[in-house]
């Protein structure tokens, strides 16, 4: 359902349409002796979605608390919508939506009374917010629990109401911090509806996010950070033209491990330009995989699965296969 909501009708500053909603230049940010956002630039344009991946710990939610003004940065600048961050932070912050990665609703309002008091926080009367709530409530799929309070919701119907939550003030930029995180698939598509609606609609969005799925689905531009520093930038497809083979040939059975390490089979790798191992599977990255599955083909005890390189692969070989743990 189309979200057709007029703005409040507070004056807000006009840009024009080619300049960039949102910058940031040569951002830094330190705890101690740890440099957890290290020189980062970027810029969001009217109408686009600007992924940001990278493992625990990379600094994706130090950025957007920085880009948010709730952490100020050591060095460098933000700008938004013509203005500066941190000296403009309340205007910046009129016009921006945001859902952040934990449950922030108030339990002890409705579905309704959430939208409404949220509302009251950027100035607007409740004469204002009222006509706005049926309309929000049915962008969210919620429109029959409007008067529910959110312990009564499940996950995915407290997103989408953090979602339309965030859109009570018709922000021109939403910053999403991982909004899909612990749903259920399908909870996750409803989600990614609507982001794709708002998208359409003219919205831009700044989203952090673990699933590669979504990045590369929602996401005209991605920002790959890892320990800080950006270390890819630009369209999903470009990237992994830019960065991989194209074509993916796992391995997985009894013997997967032996083509990855036994000399006697060094002319099954000799096939691939890149043999990666995790687990119990073996990874060919190679632009011919048909004499790859050829020469696999005389060994039936193995199972393979040959994919085109996506971005879960490009994620793995910037960022590494290790795990990283959080804090």
């Amino acid at each position: 359902m189309p979200l057709a909501i007029i703005g409040p009708p507070h004056n807000r500053t006009q840009i024009p349409v080619t300049a960039p909603l949102f910058t940031c230049q040569h951002l830094v940010k330190r705890y101690g002796d740890a440099t957890v956002v290290d020189d980062l630039s970027f810029s969001i344009a009217p109408g686009e979605c600007l992924g940001v991946i990278g493992p625990n710990g990379a600094g994706k939610t130090t950025t957007i608390r920085m880009c948010l003004g709730l952490t100020a940065p050591d060095a460098g600048q933000i700008t938004a919508f013509g203005l500066d961050m941190p000296r403009d932070a309340l205007a910046i912050k009129a016009q921006l939506g945001v859902v952040s990665q934990m449950d922030t609703l108030d339990p002890d309002f409705s579905c309704a009374e959430n939208l409404l008091v949220y509302g009251r926080y950027f100035g607007m009367s409740a004469a204002q917010i009222r006509p706005r709530i049926p309309q929000l409530l049915e962008f969210a799929a919620l429109s029959h629990k409007a008067d529910a309070k959110p312990g009564e919701l499940s996950g995915g119907m407290k997103r989408r109401l953090s979602l339309a939550r965030a859109l009570v003030n018709d922000p021109k930029l939403l910053m999403l911090d991982e909004p899909t995180t612990g749903l259920d698939p399908q909870a996750r598509h409803l989600m990614w509806e609507r982001l794709q609606l708002l998208l359409q609609q003219g919205k831009s969005i700044l989203l952090t996010t673990h699933f590669m799925d979504e990045a590369e689905r929602l996401c005209s531009r991605l920002l790959v950070l890892d320990h800080g520093r950006k270390i890819a930038e630009g369209r999903p497809r470009e990237l992994i033209a830019q960065h991989l083979e194209p074509d993916v040939v796992e391995v997985y059975g009894h013997g997967a491990l032996a083509l990855a390490r036994d000399e006697a089979h060094a002319s099954v790798r000799a096939l691939a330009a890149r043999v990666e191992v995790s687990g119990e599977t073996v990874f060919f990255y190679t632009a011919q995989a048909r004499p790859l599955l050829g020469a696999l083909s005389d060994q039936p005890q193995l199972r393979t699965l040959h994919r085109p390189a996506n971005l879960e692969d490009l994620f793995l070989k910037l960022t590494g296969r290790q795990i990283r743990e959080e804090g």
